[in-house]
């Protein structure tokens, strides 16, 4: 078990600004005392809200509301936990924030209530990172997946595999004490069926996982092409809004315009861009810096073409720089002014075509279905979760373990040592085996009092 300082924190656990009510969360040790100084009467009753007044040290009050006190091992934290509801205005909640520190808590760091929660076993680290997943979530897709996770059902998962994995270790490393038996005693139970079946599982464990990141972290969409292409016009267009300014005029978007949708519970984080030209003005080459690094960011890359003209040399000069590997769309917008044409064309040394009219519509939800192909998405299924960028790295890296297990299966130390690496790396996704530093990054990225 990881140390931490048994001392006493508070912070406000309720969103910046005015509201009706404001929560002022409370975690440590022995907090009665606390309870009875904050509010004048005498110690709380365990899960029983108690309206009264909340006191400086002169006993004047600074609010009055409802204490909830939740002791010890049967709290968020795993400590004593104090909840005071008060009024939810800033100047009020500082107030009482300040009196709850001249009581000898001190404010809490990101992330601590669910830190001192993991660390007192009350969540493994899958679950502590769905509490902040929940709260980020950017579409109901993703806010049912994260709660999905909260609830276990990732974690359930890997703790299956883990089980497994720790049977098949203790046969093989039984073996290792019994050489004489090695090969033998192994196929009379069928180590290698249960390493099969742990790799079958594994792999749609992963492929869950990646949906689930999918739904997390969404797709980064840049338009890119040059002045007065329709850029701006085909944001609006999926946007459904009129989120940029759309003009005949060249060089109205002179910075990147961020807009988000979401698309079959997928958030899609599109970025429309300044138009790619040479320009001595400042303002427009700076514009375009940000327009390369927002490419250089990118899932899925637009390329807006006037068919008359076909592409610009500026872009033809950023596209020869992108990664081969990027997928990248030719757009043709106004095919409403056009003769019928085949919406979309498939092309191999190119970017496909995809023909469209931002105007009347025509081509976007041919567009909105490619856009979700090529990132891979299935639609919402039973059995996914939200899952980040380390859990699949760990996935993907005890996945490779196993498959080195399998063609080391002769030689049976190596087998068992591939084994207890790809235990290792499924235990560190639950936090079994976790550093220091790699709690500080996930917990500082957590809203203060969560």
């Amino acid at each position: 078990m990881l140390l931490y300082p048994k001392d006493t924190i508070a912070a406000i656990a309720t969103a910046p600004g005015k509201g009706g009510v404001g929560v002022i969360r409370i975690s440590g040790q022995n907090l009665t005392d606390f309870a009875k100084n904050i509010s004048g009467q005498s110690a709380p009753l365990p899960r029983v809200a108690l309206y009264t007044d909340f006191l400086d040290q002169d006993k004047h009050p600074i609010d009055n509301g409802l204490l909830l006190y939740f002791p010890n091992p049967n709290s968020f934290t795993g400590e004593d936990v104090i909840e005071l509801q008060g009024h939810g205005g800033p100047v009020v909640l500082h107030m009482l924030l300040k009196r709850c520190q001249e009581l000898g808590a001190r404010l809490a760091e990101p992330g601590e209530f669910s830190k001192r929660a993991f660390l007192n076993d009350k969540m493994d680290l899958a679950q502590a990172e769905s509490v902040a997943d929940l709260i980020d979530a950017s579409s109901q897709s993703a806010a049912r997946l994260a709660l999905r996770s909260l609830k276990g059902a990732f974690s359930t998962q890997i703790h299956a595999l883990v089980e497994q994995l720790i049977s098949l270790r203790v046969l093989v490393e039984a073996t290792l004490d019994f050489p004489e038996e090695d090969i033998d005693f192994l196929e009379a139970a069928d180590a290698k069926g249960q390493l099969t079946t742990l790799q079958t599982e594994l792999v749609q464990l992963l492929a869950n996982a990646q949906q689930g990141s999918i739904l997390r972290e969404g797709i980064q969409v840049v338009l890119l092409g040059a002045p007065n292409v329709g850029k701006s016009s085909l944001l609006n267009a999926l946007a459904g809004d009129d989120i940029a300014i759309v003009t005949d005029i060249a060089g109205t978007t002179r910075d990147v315009v961020k807009e988000n949708i979401t698309l079959d519970g997928v958030p899609l984080h599109i970025i429309d861009t300044a138009g790619l030209r040479q320009s001595d003005d400042t303002i427009e080459q700076i514009g375009m810096q940000r327009t390369e690094h927002a490419v250089n960011q990118a899932d899925i890359v637009l390329i807006l073409v006037d068919p008359e003209e076909g592409l610009n040399s500026y872009t033809q000069e950023v596209l020869n720089n992108l990664p081969t590997t990027l997928k990248k769309i030719e757009i043709h917008n106004k095919i409403d002014l056009r003769a019928q044409e085949p919406e979309y064309i498939e092309r191999i040394d190119q970017p496909d075509l995809l023909k469209i009219s931002a105007k009347t519509g025509q081509g976007l939800n041919l567009l909105k279905d490619i856009l979700l192909k090529e990132v891979g998405w299935q639609g919402e299924a039973e059995g996914l979760f939200l899952a980040r960028e380390r859990h699949i790295t760990a996935l993907k890296e005890a996945q490779e373990e196993l498959n080195w297990a399998e063609g080391c299966y002769q030689q049976i130390e190596l087998f068992a040592e591939h084994l207890r690496r790809t235990q290792e790396a499924l235990s560190r996704i639950t936090g079994e085996f976790t550093a220091d530093d790699l709690l500080g990054s996930i917990f500082s990225s957590f809203c203060i009092g969560k």
